[in-house]
């Protein structure tokens, strides 16, 4: 081989390495994105205790509600985080159950004057929506992440790189559940104490 071929061969074999490293570095990214919605959620289910001890005060006739919560919170606690694609996209279904259950509690907490104006309630409410945004800030990252890897292991060399990286099954993006793209009707969740 003469001295182009092997320069050939040089730029060829860097090009390639580039690709790989890209794929590796983008899949560590995904991996990052996820640890970060694990800590969000473990926050939030750290927090989902406190409403509920704070809400029994007030909402007796509510029980089988905040127990629907109580459930849901430990099937989404129970998940592992992990990096299988299925397990990813279970962990993210039950994680939009919970929301929604959520959601409901505090449709239905509008209906007790006396817990709205509760200062631990507020306060619980205050944190929970913070945690909140912090988790769709979250996902936001893991989505531009994923979609980045997506991109790599797409585009030539990609798909001949894929696999000696670890990314040839991308985890699924977050997407909203079905019910969280319907329009809300507040007045379903609602009931007289």
């Amino acid at each position: 081989m003469n001295t182009i071929g092997w320069i050939v061969l040089a730029v060829v074999l860097a090009g390639l390495y580039f690709w790989y490293a890209m794929i590796v570095t983008r899949r560590n990214r995904v991996a990052e994105a996820l640890a970060g919605i694990d800590v969000q959620l473990n926050q939030r289910h750290d927090l989902i205790p406190n409403l509920l001890t704070i809400a029994r005060r007030f909402m007796e006739h509510e029980r089988d509600l905040l127990d629907d919560v109580t459930a849901l919170r430990a099937k989404a606690a129970a998940l592992p985080g992990g990096q299988d694609p299925a397990g990813i996209a279970g962990k993210f279904a039950a994680e939009g159950q919970l929301e929604a259950g959520l959601g409901r509690l505090f449709a239905v907490a509008e209906n007790y004057p006396a817990l709205k104006s509760d200062g631990p309630m507020i306060e619980a409410q205050r944190g929970y929506q913070e945690v909140e945004t912090n988790i769709a800030a979250a996902r936001r990252f893991y989505n531009s992440a994923v979609g980045d890897l997506k991109n790599a292991i797409q585009i030539f060399p990609g798909p001949l790189l894929a696999a000696l990286a670890g990314a040839s099954s991308p985890p699924p993006f977050f997407e909203a559940p079905e019910a969280a793209r319907a329009p809300v009707d507040a007045a379903t969740y609602l009931t007289t104490p």
